[in-house]
């Protein structure tokens, strides 16, 4: 009896033991490439994380979708980062879509500009030059100055998909950052531009498109046309690591909800 006592209590040591290790928390580092306009979300979706595996750190770099598409397909970043659908030969050269989050693409003017609601035929009309001043929309005799992404950026991507003006826009300006442009609209009172609704902020005016205003409400029940995803990019065939595979299963659950929002995106599911 004494016997069997013995070894019931060795076992209970062991399965605390086991049970003690598969709780461990996991360690190492995960880097992200890509998208400029993901960069509140990102930082959002890495906080929020890091409460939960404080000894996993995610690394953001800010380059660009297509530069975080080749990223992770050439290996040199373990996720990469689009705020626009991936393109057939990219699926084709395997990469794999994740959205984590939608995204309204604001048209922003400068906050004393009168223009408050213009339709999308507008909006094509004067990035693509066939409008060049603020007069012809009902504004000051004024010449529109237009910014916008440089070649490569998803931002620029899904902005011209959308409204129909692919190749076509003619640019005042281009910038490599959804800052820069947001920076420059708001110290020139005739420019007009686009960001991510989630970068928005006082220094500009966002327009109604059609009559809707951009904003999470709009966005999600698909009112607001002008909107693309928050996407995060794998390689089919190449398995991630540990903690790589950690971080991307909790920014596709509804347990990072609460963080996309806070950054002013939405909440896909």
């Amino acid at each position: 009896m004494k016997k069997f006592v013995v070894i019931a209590a060795a076992a209970a040591v062991m399965l605390s033991m086991l049970a003690g290790c598969s709780g461990k928390q996991k360690s190492g580092t995960v880097n992200t490439d890509g998208s400029t306009s993901m960069a509140d979300v990102m930082g959002a979706l890495t906080e929020s994380f890091r409460e939960k595996e404080p000894d996993i750190t995610v690394n953001y770099s800010g380059t660009g979708s297509g530069s975080g598409i080749s990223g992770v397909l050439d290996g040199t970043c373990d996720i990469g980062l689009s705020s626009r659908e991936l393109k057939p030969e990219e699926i084709k050269q395997g990469a794999v879509a994740h959205v984590v989050a939608l995204d309204g693409v604001a048209v922003v003017v400068n906050p004393k500009n009168t223009a408050t609601d213009l339709t999308t035929e507008q909006i094509a009309d004067i990035f693509t030059g066939k409008v060049t001043n603020w007069s012809e929309l009902g504004g000051e005799d004024a010449p529109i100055a237009v910014y916008g992404r440089e070649d490569g950026s998803g931002t620029r991507s899904a902005f011209e998909e959308i409204v129909g003006v692919e190749g076509a826009c003619t640019y005042t300006n281009e910038y490599g950052s959804t800052g820069d442009v947001i920076g420059n609209v708001a110290s020139n009172e005739n420019a007009i531009g686009y960001a991510s609704l989630s970068a928005v902020d006082s220094s500009v005016s966002a327009v109604k498109v059609n009559g809707v205003a951009p904003s999470e409400a709009t966005v999600k029940d698909g009112s607001y046309t002008i909107q693309r995803p928050f996407v995060m990019v794998t390689k089919d065939g190449a398995e991630l690591s540990e903690v790589a595979q950690a971080f991307l299963d909790f920014a596709s659950s509804e347990d990072a909800a609460a963080s996309i929002a806070a950054a002013g995106a939405v909440y896909p599911n």
